[in-house]
C-alpha cells in the first residue's frame, strides 16, 4: 500500500523558473469544494502566464475537486502509532520476506544502481515494499486532481502549489498522462514520489531514454536512489538511527515511526 501522508522533507520543491518571481498566490485557498472551480479558473491563468503548455492547462481544466484526498489529508492515523504497531500494521515482516527474494530478482539492476548513487539494494526495497508492495498497488487517484486539491486547500497551499507546477510541468513534457492514477496526495510511481520531487530527481534507470516512474522498477529505484544521495547519502556509511545515512531516509519522510521503520527492514533485506 502507498504511504498516503508522504511528505519529503525537502520537498519545498516550487518548479524552478515557473514559480521564480512571485510570493502571494492570486487564487485564493479554499477549505471546501465550494470555491475549488473559481481556485482553479484563476490559477489557470496564472499557469498559463508562467509558461505553461496547452496540454497541461487542459488537463488542469478538467481536474475535480478530490474529497478522499482531503479526508487522507486530514486522517493520518498510522504515523501516531508505536513502532511496533507501525511495523505490524503496515506488514514489515512480509516485505522483508519479500524484499529478500526480490534482492536476488533483480541483483544486477540493484547492483547497478549501487555503483552509481552509493545506495545498497536493502533501503530501496524497503521504500518499495512499504510504498507500494514492490509496485502492486499504486494509488487509484487522479494524480493531478488530487495536487490541485491540495493546492487548493489552505492547509497547505504554497507547499503543494510547487507539486502541482511540478505535475503540470511533466505532463507538457510528456513524462506523466493526464488521466494517471496515483496515490491520495498525488504521489507517483512505485515508490511514490511527490510531482516536483518526480521532476527533480526522476532518472532513466533502464536506458530506454525517458523517466517512467510508474510502468519502470528501474527508473523508480535509480530516482529513489538519486534522491537519497541528493539528500546526503555518502556510499559505505551505515543508516541506522544515528548514524550518517539515516539523515537522508528523514529526507524521504517526515514521520520518525516510518523512518525507523525503513532502517529497521532495509537492515534485514540486506543481511
Amino acid at each position: 500500500m502507498a504511504l498516503r501522508g508522504r511528505m519529503a522533507l525537502a520537498a519545498t520543491v516550487v518548479a524552478g523558473a515557473l514559480l521564480a518571481s512571485g510570493g502571494a498566490y492570486a487564487a485564493q485557498c479554499g477549505n471546501n469544494a465550494a470555491g475549488f472551480e473559481n481556485w482553479k479558473a484563476q490559477f489557470t491563468q496564472e499557469a498559463a502566464a508562467r509558461g505553461v503548455g496547452q496540454r497541461a492547462l487542459g488537463a488542469l481544466k478538467s481536474t475535480r475537486y478530490a474529497s478522499k484526498t482531503i479526508a487522507a489529508d486530514r486522517g493520518q492515523k498510522s504515523f501516531k502509532l508505536s513502532l511496533n504497531s507501525f511495523m505490524q500494521k503496515r506488514g514489515a515482516n512480509a516485505i522483508i520476506s519479500r524484499g529478500k527474494s526480490m534482492k536476488k530478482k533483480h541483483g544486477k539492476m540493484l547492483s547497478n544502481i549501487e555503483r552509481r548513487y552509493g545506495v545498497p539494494a536493502g533501503p530501496l526495497l524497503a521504500i518499495w515494499g512499504m510504498e507500494t508492495g514492490f509496485g502492486g498497488f499504486l494509488g487509484n487517484q487522479n494524480i493531478l486532481s488530487a495536487v490541485a486539491t491540495l493546492a487548493y486547500d489552505c492547509r497547505r497551499s504554497e507547499f503543494f502549489t510547487g507539486h502541482l507546477y511540478g505535475a503540470l510541468t511533466m505532463i507538457d513534457r510528456g513524462m506523466m498522462s493526464a488521466d494517471a492514477k496515483g496515490a491520495a496526495h498525488g504521489e507517483i510511481g512505485q515508490t511514490q514520489f511527490l510531482p516536483g520531487n518526480a521532476l527533480k530527481y526522476g532518472v532513466d534507470g533502464n536506458g530506454d531514454g525517458r523517466v517512467d516512474m510508474i510502468r519502470s522498477s528501474a527508473d523508480a529505484l535509480a530516482s529513489t536512489a538519486n534522491f537519497l544521495r541528493a539528500h546526503g547519502w555518502r556510499a559505505g556509511a551505515g543508516y541506522q538511527p544515528g548514524q550518517p545515512n539515516f539523515r537522508a531516509i528523514q529526507g524521504w519522510n517526515a514521520a520518525s515511526v516510518y523512518q525507523q521503520a525503513i532502517a529497521i527492514i532495509a537492515k534485514e533485506i540486506d543481511g
